[in-house]
C-alpha cells in the first residue's frame, strides 16, 4: 500500500473502531503527513445516508461560506460568470448563492438536490469553463484524491474547498480529533498543508490556504493572498470588516435570482 498523495512509503499510526463495528487501520505519508485509511471496504454501508445525523451545522456552514465566496469572488473573480457547487449535498448552497444574484449550478451523485431543483448542472446549457468551482467538505471523502480532484478541475481552472488540516496540537494524539468522526465512517483522507500544496505543484496549479479549512487551487498568480485578511491581527481585522461593510454600502449588491427563477420553475412546470 503506497501513499495516495505522493505514491511513497506509509507507516501504520493508529487503528479505530469506524461505524462502531470495524476495526479501520490508518496510514500517514511519511513525505508530506497525509492520512489515508485502509482500502474504504464500508463505504456503501457509511453512505446509506449521503448526509451523516453529525452534520447538525450544515445550515450555518453554507451561510458563513456564501459569505466567503462572495467575499472571494468579488476581490478575484468575474461574479457576472457561472460557479458550480461541486458534490453541494442538498442545494443549499447554490440557492443561497443564486439568492444573492451569483449565476451558481449544483453537483452531486450521491444527494438529492432540493433546494436548487432545475438548476443543476444538467441543466446547465454549457457544462464546462466555469468561472470557479466549490467543493465544501469533499476531499477528506475521496478514495483516490489526485484522479478525483484533477476531475473537479475539468470544471474550471479555479477550486475553491474547505477541508480542515490536521490539528498540530493534537499531532501525537490524533485518534482524539473530532474531524475524524470514525461513527460515520465517511472521513477517509485527512490533509495537511504539505499535502494540498504537493497536489496543487504537481497538477500545475498555485495554492492558496488560510492554513486552517480553506484552501484554493488556481490557475492565476495573485499579488495578494486572498486569505490574508484572516491571518492578520484581530485589530486589523477588525478595521478592515468595518471599512468593507462601510464599502458594501456605498455599492450596489447583485440583484437576487431568487425572483426569476422562480417564473423560470413555474415555467417549466406549465409545461
Amino acid at each position: 500500500m503506497k501513499s495516495k498523495i505522493t505514491g511513497g512509503p506509509l507507516e501504520l499510526v493508529f487503528t479505530l473502531r469506524v461505524l462502531n463495528k470495524y476495526d479501520v487501520k490508518y496510514f500517514r505519508c511519511l513525505e508530506t503527513g497525509f492520512i489515508q485509511t485502509e482500502e474504504p471496504y464500508w463505504l456503501d454501508e457509511a453512505y446509506s445516508s449521503a448526509i451523516t445525523k453529525l452534520d447538525i451545522g450544515m445550515l450555518s456552514r453554507n451561510e458563513y461560506l456564501r459569505d466567503q465566496t462572495i467575499k472571494l469572488i468579488s476581490g478575484y473573480f468575474n461574479a457576472d460568470q457561472r460557479f458550480l457547487d461541486y458534490a453541494g449535498g442538498y442545494g443549499i448552497f447554490t440557492r443561497l448563492m443564486r439568492d444573492k444574484g451569483y449565476d451558481y449550478y449544483h453537483s452531486d451523485i450521491y444527494c438529492q438536490n432540493i433546494f436548487a431543483e432545475y438548476f443543476d448542472l444538467k441543466d446547465c446549457p454549457d457544462k464546462n469553463g466555469f468561472e470557479l468551482v466549490t467543493a465544501f467538505e469533499v476531499f477528506e471523502h475521496l478514495v483516490n484524491p489526485k484522479e478525483e480532484i484533477q476531475r473537479v478541475l475539468g470544471f474550471s481552472d479555479h477550486l475553491f474547498f474547505t477541508t480542515e488540516l490536521q490539528p498540530e496540537e493534537l499531532k501525537n494524539n490524533l485518534p482524539e480529533w473530532w474531524y475524524i468522526a470514525p461513527e460515520t465512517g465517511q472521513h477517509i483522507a485527512l490533509y495537511t498543508l504539505a499535502s494540498l500544496r504537493y497536489m496543487a505543484k504537481e497538477m500545475g496549479y498555485n495554492f492558496y490556504s488560510d492554513g486552517k479549512s480553506m484552501h484554493l487551487f488556481t490557475r492565476n498568480e495573485f499579488r495578494k493572498d486572498p486569505f490574508t485578511l484572516d491571518k492578520e491581527p484581530y485589530l486589523i481585522r477588525t478595521m478592515r470588516r468595518k471599512l468593507s461593510r462601510h464599502d458594501r454600502k456605498i455599492q450596489s449588491p447583485k440583484e437576487s435570482l431568487l425572483l426569476k427563477d422562480f417564473d423560470a420553475i413555474k415555467g417549466k412546470l406549465r409545461l
